[in-house]
């Protein structure tokens, strides 16, 4: 029998909590070093993005604008990434059965489209001010262009030490697998470990980041350049000019990164499996016991973790457990991380 005293709010849920949401998300990017050293870089950006922005209107400047833009953008990549680093790692439930860990491949496609749009909206600028060069003050753009350079050299050091440089590796997790034989109608080998993307789930963005602040660093460049040109020559042409070549510059940075992203939202085949199935399949067939492999289908879950599913038809004496062990080693091997065997058995 409950006592009296027992209120109706103790048995109410707990009520969600935004603030200890976000401090736990960030404790969780200050305890990675990958993710620390993304979010210091992107608060420097982040600041000197205004600071270009300001400096580019006060100073009728479009090349420093558009790569104050193009700094606000490299923003939202990096803020993308430090997202998908929490959100990717999110446990798995009923509606999410494979977790969160597409979430890079999400953020780095959104990010695309974007960088893309801003590239086309700085070229069609650029275009119209090499028609009507306008009057630039160009004494004001070397100082902070110089700043920009530096600022950009820094997120460099960063990601060759801190994040891009460390992206590609500790893959070395274990391997699930599955298989099934339908005639038998039992399972043939299956292991329940869970499929966890290594350290570098977030390799991909970190890749599309570092490739815009490259792009990003020959853009200011570009603007130290025009501002020399206007000051010594007076060709006040060079500013569009140099603003052309930063959306230029910005759309050819984010080719690789879209191109990735849809072949993997469009389910293609690993481009780094391309050259290994073939071998793989060879080998398969040429199993004791195995008449035909079909319906092969391979796929990439998140940055370097690969999915397979295949069918056996198998002779009706063949061993079949054997057949499964030897599949799931030569896929292994091709770098696999996880593969479910379907098994038949040929009528007799």
């Amino acid at each position: 029998m409950l006592p009296l005293s027992v209120k109706d709010d103790e048995y109410k849920p707990a009520k969600f909590n935004l603030l200890l949401k976000v401090s736990g998300w960030f404790r969780s990017i200050l305890a990675d070093k990958t993710s620390r050293n993304l979010f210091f870089f992107l608060c420097l950006n982040l600041s000197f993005a205004f600071v270009e922005l300001l400096y580019g209107i006060w100073s009728n400047s479009l090349g420093l604008i558009s790569d104050s833009f193009h700094m606000f953008f490299d923003c939202t990549a990096l803020l993308a990434g430090l997202a998908a680093s929490v959100i990717s790692r999110w446990r798995a439930n009923d509606c999410f059965s494979y977790g969160y860990v597409r979430a890079e491949v999400l953020a780095g496609f959104v990010n695309g489209l974007f960088l893309i749009f801003t590239a086309f909206f700085i070229f069609s600028e650029g275009v119209e001010r090499a028609l009507e060069p306008p009057d630039v003050h160009h004494e004001r753009l070397l100082p902070v262009s110089v700043a920009g350079l530096l600022v950009n050299l820094v997120g460099i050091f960063v990601f060759q030490h801190g994040g891009h440089g460390h992206s590609h590796g500790d893959g070395g997790h274990g391997h699930s697998h599955g298989g099934h034989a339908h005639s038998h109608g039992e399972p043939l080998c299956h292991d329940d470990q869970q499929l966890t993307p290594g350290k570098g789930s977030s390799r991909q963005i970190l890749e599309g980041v570092f490739l815009h602040i490259v792009a990003d660093t020959l853009g200011s460049v570009g603007v130290i350049i025009s501002a020399i040109l206007m000051q010594k020559y007076e060709l006040m042409i060079a500013d569009p000019i140099c603003s052309m070549l930063i959306s230029i510059l910005i759309g050819v940075s984010v080719v690789p990164l879209l191109r990735e992203s849809i072949g993997i939202l469009m389910q293609r085949t690993p481009p780094v499996l391309d050259h290994a199935l073939p071998g793989c399949y060879q080998r398969v067939q040429q199993l004791q016991g195995v008449y035909n492999l079909q319906e092969p289908h391979f796929w990439t879950l998140c940055s370097d973790v690969y999915i397979g599913t295949l069918k056996l038809l198998i002779a009706p004496d063949a061993d079949s457990r054997w057949i499964l062990s030897q599949t799931h080693h030569i896929f292994t091997q091709a770098g696999v991380r996880q593969l479910y065997v379907q098994i038949d058995v040929a009528a007799m």
